[in-house]
């Protein structure tokens, strides 16, 4: 049987939109497990705990730049984003301007 295809960044939006608050929720922590955040220069020593700013939006506490993992996250991948600084710039859905 044939690999299905990835995703495309609208498509996985799309998908996101239609979850339950509760079906979102799990997602959230199912890409918690494969995020690389807690590695990231920019990330460490703020005291965020939150994870995954790719689908949750930017942190109200990071506010310094100092590097970025996000193309090497495999959430990046997952969701087939295409930007990064997602801790200080807002999450795929809000840098690519969709509503």
């Amino acid at each position: 049987m044939p690999k299905e295809a990835q995703k495309t960044f609208e498509q996985n939006m799309e998908a996101m939109s239609k979850m339950t608050p509760a079906q979102m929720q799990d997602k959230i922590k199912d890409l918690n497990k494969i995020c690389i955040c807690v590695n990231c220069p920019t990330y460490i020593g703020t005291g965020e705990s939150k994870l995954t700013f790719c689908a949750i939006g930017k942190s109200t506490i990071i506010k310094n730049y100092k590097g970025c993992l996000c193309p090497n996250c495999p959430v990046q991948k997952t969701l087939s984003l295409r930007w990064d600084s997602y801790c200080l710039k807002g999450s795929g859905k809000e840098q690519s301007g969709m509503k």
